[in-house]
Formats: C-alpha cells, sequence, structure tokens
C-alpha cells in the first residue's frame, strides 16, 4: 500500500485572510488616526444614541420629566428637594420639573425624531432619484417639476405653515417634515447617478442582460454611496434644528413633552435672564449634536471616497 505524500509548504508563511472584525478594528484605527476630529463628532453621536436610549427604557432619567413639584421650582444646579427626597444635578423649571430629565427625555425624542424623518426622506427621495436619473423621459420630467415647485420655499417656512393648517403636534409636524424632505435626496442622487450611468462597468451589465432593478440597486446604487452619506448626515443635523424650530415655535410638540425645544420656548425664554441655565442647556445639546453630525459625516464621507481618501 502506497504512503500518504507529505504535505509541502509553499512559501515562507501560509496566508490567512484577515476576519471582518480585524479588518474593520484596522479601519477604524486608522480612521482614528487620519480623521481624529470625526472620529470625536462620531464617539459623541454613539454616545447622544446610548444615552437616548437609556432614557427610553428610563435608565437615565431618574424622574418623570413631566412631574410638578410646586415646592421645588426653579432651584440651581447641585440642589435637593425641599423635602429632602430627590437631588437634581441640573437644577428645576418654573414647576419644579427635574431639568436632567428633561434633557435625557428631550434627546431621545430629536433623535427618535430625526433619524424617522431621515430615514424615511432618504429611502423615498433616494429610490426617486435613482429611477428619475436611470429612466428619464417623461418621468424625470414630472418628478423634477414637482420638486422645483416644493423647494420655491425653505423648508422651514413651508413646514411651519402646513403644520399650522393641519394643526400643531409631534406626529403632524413629523409627517410634515419626512414629506417635505424628500426633494433633496431625490435631486441629490439624481446627480449622482447621472454621473455614473454611462460609465463602461454599467454599459457592460446592460449588454450582458442585466435587468434594470440589478443594474440600478446592484452597480449604480453602490457607487453613489459616498454624496449619500453626506446627505445622511446633513439631513439628521438639518431635521434636528427644524423640530426645535417647530416646538419653539409652538406647532411642533407641545408642553409638558420634554423637547429641546419646548425647554427653549417655554422656561428658557421666559426666565433667560435670572435662570440663563434653562434656555443654555437645551440650546448647547442642539448645537452640539448638530455640530457633531456634520463632522462625523464630513469626516466619513472623506475616508470612504476613493478621490479624497489621501487628504
Amino acid at each position: 500500500m502506497a504512503s500518504a505524500a507529505p504535505s509541502v509548504r509553499v512559501g515562507a508563511a501560509a496566508y490567512h485572510e484577515p476576519s471582518g472584525f480585524a479588518r474593520s478594528w484596522a479601519w477604524i484605527k486608522r480612521f482614528a488616526r487620519k480623521r481624529t476630529f470625526g472620529f470625536v463628532a462620531g464617539i459623541f453621536c454613539v454616545l447622544v444614541v446610548l444615552i437616548a436610549l437609556g432614557a427610553a427604557f428610563g435608565l437615565l432619567t431618574p424622574y418623570d420629566p413631566t412631574a410638578v413639584h410646586g415646592a421645588d421650582r426653579l432651584l440651581p444646579m447641585g440642589s435637593s428637594s425641599r423635602d429632602g427626597t430627590r437631588y437634581y444635578l441640573l437644577g428645576t423649571d418654573e414647576y419644579g420639573r427635574d431639568v436632567f430629565s428633561r434633557l435625557m427625555k428631550g434627546a431621545q425624542l430629536s433623535l427618535m425624531f430625526s433619524v424617522g424623518v431621515t430615514t424615511f426622506s432618504m429611502t423615498i427621495g433616494g429610490t426617486l432619484g435613482l429611477m428619475s436619473a436611470y429612466f428619464g423621459g417623461k418621468f424625470d420630467l414630472i418628478l423634477q417639476r414637482v420638486v422645483d415647485a416644493v423647494q420655491t420655499l425653505p423648508l422651514l417656512v413651508l413646514a411651519v405653515a402646513l403644520v399650522a393648517i393641519l394643526g400643531a403636534g409631534i406626529w403632524k409636524g413629523f409627517w410634515v417634515l419626512a414629506v417635505l424632505s424628500v426633494p433633496r435626496p431625490l435631486r441629490v442622487i439624481r446627480g449622482s447617478v447621472l454621473s455614473v450611468r454611462e460609465e463602461l462597468f454599467i454599459l457592460s451589465a446592460q449588454s450582458l442582460g442585466a435587468t434594470d432593478n440589478r443594474v440600478m440597486f446592484r452597480h449604480v446604487l453602490p457607487n453613489v454611496m459616498a454624496p449619500m452619506i453626506v446627505l445622511i448626515s446633513y439631513a439628521v443635523a438639518v431635521t434636528v434644528v427644524t423640530e426645535a424650530s417647530l416646538s419653539f415655535l409652538g406647532v411642533g410638540a407641545q408642553p409638558p413633552t420634554p423637547s429641546w425645544g419646548v425647554m427653549l420656548t417655554g422656561s428658557g425664554q421666559a426666565y433667560f435672564q435670572t435662570n440663563p441655565r434653562l434656555a443654555l442647556l437645551p440650546g448647547f445639546a442642539i448645537s452640539s449634536l448638530v455640530f457633531a453630525v456634520n463632522m462625523f459625516g464630513d469626516s466619513l464621507r472623506d475616508e470612504l471616497d476613493p478621490r479624497m481618501r489621501g487628504t
């Protein structure tokens, strides 16, 4: 019986394909080294997400954010309640409500609102923009005229007008903003698709008999992801500001809902001279989140876009 042939080792060392986790970890380290500010902004965004999740499950809201305690009105930061049973890290507002709990719950509302609106607008707008650029013709012409009509007025002005007509409320504001936010991703994605539609790899796929759906979603869509990333970060930031603006103007979230905009227009505006923290805290939360989202989106785009990877 013939003996088994010994295994032969070719080369100095066998090549091992890095695992998915190893590749991801290497990319994160490279991103942190090259885009330090963007990396820090990304950590801040993750922290806000964790705060929102903690607030949703009551882990970061020590007290009911809508509970009124008349005896604890306008207590300064680091105060205890009159009866000594509660500690207010950031003080209380004019109704004796815990400002810290309201800020944490406001992060949950703001994040859910902005992510929901952005998801809806990017899904609908991105799909319509992809189809509009790929097929062209009358469908593209009609769609672009509708987009032109919607974008004749600023988003906030149109949103305030529609919500005022439909009636104030957080959910009405959500759907109004979701629909009005569709034109921007539609137009951006359409422009990006038009720039790659005539590329050789697209023409090759079409000549090989690939279906329109396969060409659009398998070949075209992955090549327009870089502008989509920036657009998503921009949309989240704009929605955070717009939601706060609607609440500030009285047509969005209504008191006693712990929205950052409600906190600004209520106790923040009325007691700014004597208790500026009631306006500065939600204002700082809004501006910090918007800045971090924009910074992270720009840095992520620069890292993923091959044309800007060396900058």
